[in-house]
Formats: structure tokens, sequence, C-alpha cells
């Protein structure tokens, strides 16, 4: 019994420790020089996904909570155009986890980036990652209709369905 329990650990660590993610290095790391990457598209006032908000024009608060069954709960927010909004958010989980908000394209590029140099630290307007149990906020405008994306760009937590979206009417 407790050599299949050590068997059990061994197999499982690998995994977490892949789930789990690691965001010591920098978006100054040479991961980040790599072709088509640039963050700046993520927060960028042009982009269809809004732009930083101002927190003293807060619209409303939206409390967020994530955790290790690689969901966002709510999934899916209504805001309406204009709105600028502070999202709280809480890590319920037992590894971290991250908001990201942005275009898929442009998280699905980055997240395969992530992947291959896991060591990425995030210090951008429209992101934020969490430790286990804490909270933390993200003040986004959201100026244009449509649908908005975010997700947990952590290796493999958006393939997991670590996603939501933020339908702006």
């Amino acid at each position: 019994m407790k050599k299949s329990l050590s068997i059990l650990a061994l197999s499982v660590l690998p995994a977490l420790a892949l789930a789990a993610g690691n965001h010591t290095g920098g978006h100054d790391s040479p991961a980040h020089g790599m072709p088509g990457h640039d963050m700046s598209t993520m927060s960028n006032a042009s982009s269809p996904a809004g732009q930083p908000g101002d927190p003293a024009k807060v619209s409303r608060t939206i409390e967020l909570t994530m955790d290790d069954t690689m969901r966002f709960t709510p999934g899916e927010i209504q805001v309406n155009a204009g709105e600028t909004i502070r999202f709280f958010i809480k890590n319920a989980g037992k590894v971290p986890h991250e908001m990201v908000i942005g275009s898929m394209a442009d998280m699905k590029a980055h997240a395969a980036e992530m992947r291959k140099a896991p060591g990425m630290k995030h210090a951008e307007p429209n992101m934020i990652t969490l430790d286990p149990g804490k909270m933390g906020g993200l003040v986004w405008q959201f100026d244009q209709t449509g649908t908005v994306d975010f997700a947990c760009l952590l290796p493999g937590h958006m393939e997991a369905g670590m996603v939501g979206k933020v339908k702006v009417s």
C-alpha cells in the first residue's frame, strides 16, 4: 500500500508542478522578446477588449472566484459599454491562478509562450496573478460593445477550461 501511494504521488507531482506555474521571471525575460509577443496589444487603449480603468470612476464591483477546478465563478459577466468595473478576485484554490483580460487570440499566443517559459512575471494592467488563498483587484473600462474574454494563462489552466467572457452591451 505504501509503495503504491509513493508511485501515485510521484506520478501526480509533475502534473501539479505544471498546473501551478511559476511567475518568477519577468516580461523583460528572453521569452518576451519572441516574435509575435507584445503584451501591449492586450492592454492597449485602442483595443476592443477595453482599457485600464480609473479607480475613481468605478461604476460597480464584481466579485470573481478562481479555483482548482480550473473555473472562474461567475464564468460570464454582463456589463454596459463605457462601464468601469472593479473586479474583486479571490483565489480559492491551492495553486496560483490569474485573470487576464484580452482577446482570445492574444491570450492563446501568450499562453503558448508561457508553456515555453513558465517563469514569466506579469505586471500589466489587464492581468492579476494570485497565490492560493489571496485576494486582489483589477480595474478595467469596457468601452466597446461585444464580447471580451478573460482566462488564466498559467500553463495548462486555459487549456483545462479556465476561461470566461464579459458581454458588453
